[in-house]
């Protein structure tokens, strides 16, 4: 497969750090959802979902597979043939299907909750040459090259069922955990070391080989509607922790590690080593694409064994720290600074955003910049509509790349002419919570919820440091 996978969608969501929604508590375990003398002691969305949908694609395939996408043609003038360039691809959605969250006792300040969530995820990187050969050969002068086929991938998507608990152990410091069972999907990863091919241009054929391996967890063809139900057969396990330190000058510092997790693929996975060659026929006709694809599927799981695998997710460290100013006398208009830096676990990836919340009474508009490891700076904005019992939010942290997309969507044509920009991307994220129940109220009249004691980790601070807090 040189570029055998849909792109579907990726990213890091910035904008509702601290924003104390029912998403930013499931997100970053040590924060809080409730306002006290304000908030009803139950949250949920009611089953409406909460989601992160994100991609991004660099490099000088992006002409090329945006002429593919709207216009159902290829343009492969901006690729580069036997230069050695390759295009970056990343891929993910997060989307909480069920969220609920309580209020379980005030002098402890516990919250307890519980959520499942779907997850997808992948990067990837690609050569101009992949891209330029489901055009057929037209952009390719010679007739055999060496290594310009090495790509890699890897993409899975799985379901999440998680538990949280997040206590304020004294009046500076909260902690939070989320626990989570995982329940694979799908897996799929390819890496080609060497790559050859040989074009036959009067045949209007190649000789394709590949070396490389590849691991797959599911039976070769098409995943079914049943596959995407949850289920055992591929079990895993996760875990975040948070944890939120107050400043005597009051600057929050807060530092997460999330979804440490791996997920067991079962005995029905398939991997294994490929060094093999195949022809692929009718370059120039319009079966070229399935051709290209067949012939590199035939090698790649030529002798692929049916064995389990280990793969770990998508985790991430996490440092920010954020400041509270009122802008007026009134406390109308507040401003909230966050900034942030987002290093992946098992992946080169790192990101630093600052997030910048401007409120008004109940309405919030947040402007995020990030800038990462590949260069890529993004400028994103999010509305959100929040009092203690209710909260709305839709954004994105990719506006003009979002825009620029549906622009192109929207006006499609043939005589469209489209460009290489610093990348190619979409994103977009909303959600919704409601809180119900009794009003969680200070013990000095609290007529309808027991105040209860301190949490287990307020009572093991207190023992340990003496401490009455």
């Amino acid at each position: 497969m040189l570029l055998s996978f849909s792109v579907k969608i990726f990213g890091q969501q910035f904008s509702q750090y601290n924003t104390g929604s029912l998403y930013d508590s499931f997100e970053n375990p040590s924060q809080k959802a409730f306002i006290t003398d304000s908030s009803r002691q139950f949250s949920s969305n009611f089953l409406v979902p909460n989601f992160n949908a994100n991609f991004f694609i660099t490099g000088n395939a992006q002409a090329t597979l945006k002429g593919r996408a709207f216009n159902n043609s290829y343009n492969n003038s901006a690729l580069l043939i036997n230069q050695g360039k390759y295009n970056h691809v990343n891929t993910n959605l997060n989307a909480y299907l069920v969220m609920f969250k309580m209020f379980s006792s005030l002098n402890g300040d516990v919250e307890l909750g519980f959520a499942a969530q779907t997850k997808m995820e992948g990067k990837g990187v690609f050569t101009d040459e992949s891209i330029a050969l489901l055009n057929g050969a037209g952009s390719f002068p010679a007739n055999g090259y060496s290594d310009i086929f090495n790509n890699n991938f890897y993409f899975q998507s799985y379901h999440q069922i998680s538990f949280t608990y997040k206590e304020k152990i004294n009046k500076q410091f909260s902690f939070g955990a989320k626990l989570s069972a995982l329940l694979g999907i799908q897996y799929e990863e390819l890496k080609v070391n060497h790559s050859q091919v040989a074009f036959n241009k009067p045949d209007d054929s190649a000789i394709i080989g590949l070396n490389g391996v590849y691991y797959t967890s599911y039976i070769p063809g098409h995943l079914t509607p049943r596959d995407y139900l949850p289920s055992f057969r591929n079990p895993g396990a996760a875990i975040s922790l948070g944890g939120t330190f107050r400043t005597e000058d009051s600057f929050f510092i807060q530092g997460n590690i999330k979804d440490l997790g791996f997920i067991h693929w079962s005995s029905r996975s398939h991997a294994g080593a490929f060094n093999d060659i195949s022809t692929v026929k009718g370059l120039s006709t319009r079966g070229r694409e399935d051709s290209v694809y067949n012939g590199v599927s035939r090698i790649i799981h030529g002798n692929a064994v049916q064995t389990s695998f280990t793969t770990p997710i998508d985790g991430r460290a996490e440092l920010s720290v954020h400041k509270k100013f009122w802008l007026d006398d009134d406390k109308n208009f507040r401003y909230l600074p966050t900034l942030i830096a987002s290093k992946e676990l098992f992946y080169p990836g790192f990101t630093g955003a600052l997030v910048n919340p401007f409120q008004y009474k109940k309405y919030t508009l947040t402007l995020t910049t990030t800038y990462d490891d590949l260069k890529l700076f993004n400028l994103g904005a999010q509305f959100m509509m929040q009092t203690p019992n209710f909260e709305f939010f839709i954004g994105s942290d990719k506006v003009a790349q979002t825009g620029s997309l549906l622009s192109a969507q929207l006006n499609k044509s043939s005589t469209q002419a489209y460009t290489n920009s610093a990348f190619t991307g979409a994103d977009i994220f909303l959600g919704f919570s409601l809180k119900f129940g009794p009003v969680i109220e200070h013990p000095m009249n609290a007529s309808t919820i027991p105040t209860g004691e301190k949490g287990f980790l307020g009572r093991l601070w207190g023992r340990l440091f003496k401490t009455n807090e």
